[in-house]
């Protein structure tokens, strides 16, 4: 198997720390842009997304919740996604995807000349961070882990957008606002997985 990601995207580091911690062996394929046309993405991924993971078949798997449920699925080694909470994982991972997403809107729009910039775009997109840090603060609570006492998914996805957040809008200060996400943050970036994982600043 190999992986198709980006350095900075936070769905592609999200499936690297999964193969991690599922220690599962894969060639990690690193592009320097997206944007180039003799990429080999497009073979295995119509969209030209990362991440894309290739089997050793030779097809494409994407994207990231895709990619992560089909690893958990390959080695009984440290489930991820227990099927006993396995709705309540996937809601999280949908949320901390979701404040990537928004993020990613807000980068892309402020990469534009700035008299083509279009302010609406970060006013709708900002708040969908901002509520989705404080929506995760409040369903954290007092927890180890965002499912409790179990390391999963759900903690590997919200770490991943966490880092993201850091990287892109570090104005936002969401460690002063929310001390049990950087608690948890902290925890996270005490795992190899996510210390050998962290985007270039």
């Amino acid at each position: 198997m190999k992986l198709f990601v980006t350095a900075g995207s936070p769905y592609a580091r999200k499936t690297r720390v999964v193969l991690a911690e599922k220690r599962i062996d894969c060639e990690i394929v690193m592009l320097a842009s997206l944007a180039d046309p003799d990429s080999p993405l497009p073979a295995y991924n119509p969209l030209g997304k990362v991440p894309t993971l290739v089997l050793d078949d030779g097809s494409g798997l994407y994207d990231s919740p895709v990619i992560a449920e089909y690893l958990d699925s390959k080695t009984p080694v440290a489930h991820l996604i227990p099927q006993a909470h396995r709705i309540e994982v996937k809601r999280w991972e949908a949320l901390a995807d979701g404040v990537c997403d928004a993020t990613v809107a807000i980068v892309m729009e402020g990469r534009r000349a700035p008299e083509k910039q279009d302010n609406s775009i970060v006013e709708r997109q900002r708040p969908k961070v901002e509520r989705g840090l404080r929506n995760m603060s409040q369903d954290l609570g007092d927890s180890k882990w965002c499912l409790g006492e179990a390391f999963t998914l759900a903690d590997i996805a919200v770490g991943c957008a966490l880092g993201y957040i850091n990287l892109r809008m570090p104005e936002l200060k969401w460690e002063e606002q929310y001390p049990n996400l950087a608690r948890l943050h902290n925890q996270l970036l005490a795992r190899p997985s996510f210390k050998d994982t962290v985007p270039p600043g």
